[in-house]
């Protein structure tokens, strides 16, 4: 039980470090690409602005002066194959231009015609690739042509083919990606063994726990018997007449009792995380066994008027630990008398018994358990009302050993409820012990 609670644990803190770094690593690539982008496409942007406004003001330049004849040698002409420019007049007409790579050149025009581009501004266009070709990034911009009196004229669109500077961007991301998966890898890994050895003094810390409460537990037996005897002793001492001498007697009695189931639990507890509990399985009458147990707890049921049914149930026979499987029914209907008001009803009845199995149930009609309280009810010492469970007896142990049970025997116990409307265990066990 030990070696499961700590590796439970260790389990849980590698996955959740493991979640932490990942959502870590993803944030922090997602921000080295966006940083990435943002500083390579300002200074493209930058250089782009810079030539539109260079060619826009050659242009009027040479609007200005028409003697002047453009050829080959111009001097603002592009010498770089991937920037490029288009001189268009307002009726659509083609003026000047420095061309673009065969390939783009068509998907510029055309997104020059739709008039995507806005002067200005600084816009990527991304072209489909196709069998033969890759996927293109263009990065264009536009700057007017203004005549003597300001009215724009013309339309400078200046670009540059960003495929390669993107391309690379984005083989950096995946080697950024590459490496912090490998990185993730290995602080898992780092996680996971320091994890293990913070188990360790907590570990040890918990078996001193669990072996004090063994030995405490074994020890303190020998002197509750003795006390319960001398308890007895004087209970049924006949020259013993007074009043307040026989009830605080009694109270001594009823409180060794309690003590002495405590101390019970306690030991069947730390006997299980030792794995000491041993199961011896026989084949019984599970239905008998039921019956019989439930008939232990009609005096308490009567005495608070409850309808106790666990009667005429069909004959089952199973192969399990007939002690351990009395303990475990005896649990359930106990808590069930317990928590069920004055002329309630609690009932035992089989919910199906297929092939290999067989389901039974404990119902009441009591006070109910929250939702939240569920999931926590067969967790040791845990009591979801205390007030009440110190009034009744409870120790928060029984639920925790009645699960214990079921898992010795490979079965399931789970539980259903509503606050006010009573409560349902649901064990289910196997018919052959294997």
């Amino acid at each position: 039980m030990a070696q499961n609670i700590f590796g439970s644990s260790r389990r849980k803190l590698t996955l959740l470090y493991s979640i932490v770094m990942i959502i870590f690593l993803v944030v922090l690539i997602f921000a080295m690409h966006k940083t990435m982008e943002w500083s390579i496409t300002s200074e493209q942007a930058r250089e782009l602005m810079d030539t539109a406004s260079n060619v826009a003001e050659a242009q009027e330049y040479f609007n200005q002066h028409p003697e002047i004849v453009l050829d080959d040698t111009i001097a603002y002409k592009s010498t770089n194959d991937r920037l490029f420019f288009y001189v268009f007049d307002n009726e659509g007409r083609l003026l000047n231009f420095a061309r673009a790579s065969f390939r783009i050149e068509p998907f510029i025009l055309d997104t020059i015609a739709q008039e995507k581009v806005e002067p200005g501004g600084v816009t990527v266009f991304s072209k489909p690739g196709s069998e033969n070709t890759r996927k293109a990034r263009i990065m264009l911009t536009a700057q007017q042509v203004r005549d003597d009196e300001g009215h724009a004229t013309q339309t400078v669109y200046v670009g540059k083919d960003v495929t390669a500077m993107y391309n690379g961007m984005e083989k950096a991301t995946y080697a950024l990606a590459f490496l912090g998966a490998i990185a993730l890898v290995i602080a898992t890994i780092v996680g996971h063994v320091l994890s293990g050895k913070a188990m360790i003094p907590l570990r040890q810390a918990y078996e001193k726990q669990r072996q004090f409460a063994a030995d405490a537990s074994h020890e303190l037996r020998t002197p509750l018997a003795v006390v319960m005897a001398s308890a007895e002793l004087l209970q049924n001492d006949p020259s013993i007449q007074s009043p307040f001498l026989r009830q605080v007697i009694d109270d001594v009695r009823d409180e060794v009792k309690k003590m002495t189931k405590l101390v019970s639990d306690l030991l069947v507890v730390a006997r299980s995380d030792n794995k000491a509990l041993k199961l011896k399985p026989q084949k019984f009458n599970l239905s008998a066994l039921i019956e019989q147990t439930a008939r232990l707890m009609q005096p308490l049921a009567e005495q608070k008027k409850i309808d106790l049914q666990a009667e005429n149930l069909p004959k089952v026979e199973i192969q399990a630990d007939e002690q351990k499987i009395r303990q475990l029914v005896l649990i359930l209907v106990d808590n069930a008398v317990k928590y069920t008001p004055d002329g309630g009803r609690v009932s035992v009845r089989y919910e199906s018994t297929e092939k290999g199995r067989v389901r039974f149930s404990v119902s009441d009609t009591g006070i109910g358990i929250a939702k939240e309280d569920q999931a926590k009810v067969f967790d040791r010492f845990y009591r979801v009302d205390k007030a009440r469970s110190r009034e009744m007896g409870g120790n928060g142990l029984g639920l925790a050993i009645a699960q214990e049970i079921v898992h010795l025997h490979k079965g399931r116990i789970w539980i259903q409820s509503e606050l006010g409307q009573g409560t349902t265990f649901f064990v289910e066990l196997r018919t052959k012990f294997k």
